[in-house]
């Protein structure tokens, strides 16, 4: 599909089509997102409990003291797993509807710039949910865990209304702070930032990693620095990338 798109990048594959039938694509958009999200959520909502399993599996050492103290605590629960897991769940299919919907107005260099960009957040969603899960959930836990201890609190319950939107925060926000290296690298292709300047900001941006992370994840140093780290390699990722796009900018330039 790539080398398609390629190969005549000007090119429009679909003719203009008139008003009504753009609003009839859209509403066809709009009902094969919401049904998707809808099927999703079931889906996810039948296979809670395993989910809950993968949550917990993090803070395995810490099993036996998750319990819920409310009646209406389970419900709440499985609302969480299921909402945001039938998201992911039904994001392909929502993305590929409204893919479906644009696509007939852009050339096809516009469409691979956009399948491109769109692999590469997901790839980068998708390592910082799984750092986010696999090192640094358990890492919280016993912070919080060893915190109480020293604070002399005797913590034998951890609730797990408590715990799952904590998961899922956390998950969610790894994901996206791995979005800055492609936000970045747009920027610098638009010209709105430079590789020296990025440079030149780079201490600035080490102090706004850091303080991303305090905001981002509980007040536990490990989390903290699980997230700042690899912000800070991405940011000078970031640089490397926009300072090859401008090397290829310029010898285009150069040679025309």
């Amino acid at each position: 599909m790539a080398i398609k798109l390629i190969k005549n990048p000007d090119e429009r594959n679909d003719p203009p089509k008139p008003l009504l039938e753009h609003l009839l694509a859209l509403r066809d958009m709009l009902v094969f997102a919401a049904v998707s999200w809808a099927i999703g959520v079931i889906v996810v909502g039948c296979v809670a409990p395993r989910i809950m399993d993968f949550l917990v599996r993090p803070a395995e050492a810490y099993r036996d003291l998750f319990q819920v103290t409310g009646v209406a605590s389970s419900f709440d629960v499985w609302m969480s797993i299921a909402f945001w897991g039938g998201t992911i769940l039904s994001f392909p299919a929502v993305v590929f509807a409204i893919l479906r919907f644009v696509f007939p107005a852009l050339t096809n260099k516009e469409k691979f710039v956009i399948v491109s960009g769109m692999t590469i957040s997901t790839s980068l969603f998708v390592v910082g949910a799984f750092l986010a899960y696999a090192k640094t959930l358990g890492l919280v836990v016993s912070a919080f865990n060893q915190l109480g201890r020293w604070m002399h609190i005797n913590q034998d319950i951890i609730t797990l209304d408590t715990y799952i939107p904590l998961v899922i925060k956390m998950i969610v926000a790894f994901g996206l702070v791995f979005q800055v290296p492609l936000i970045l690298f747009v920027l610098g292709c638009f010209g709105i930032v430079t590789s020296r300047g990025l440079r030149e900001k780079r201490r600035i941006s080490i102090v706004v990693s850091f303080v991303l992370a305090m905001v981002l994840t509980p007040p536990d140093p490990m989390s903290q620095i699980v997230m700042a780290l690899p912000l800070c390699i991405l940011y000078e990722a970031a640089i490397w990338a926009i300072w090859l796009k401008e090397k290829a900018t310029f010898t285009g330039r150069k040679k025309s």
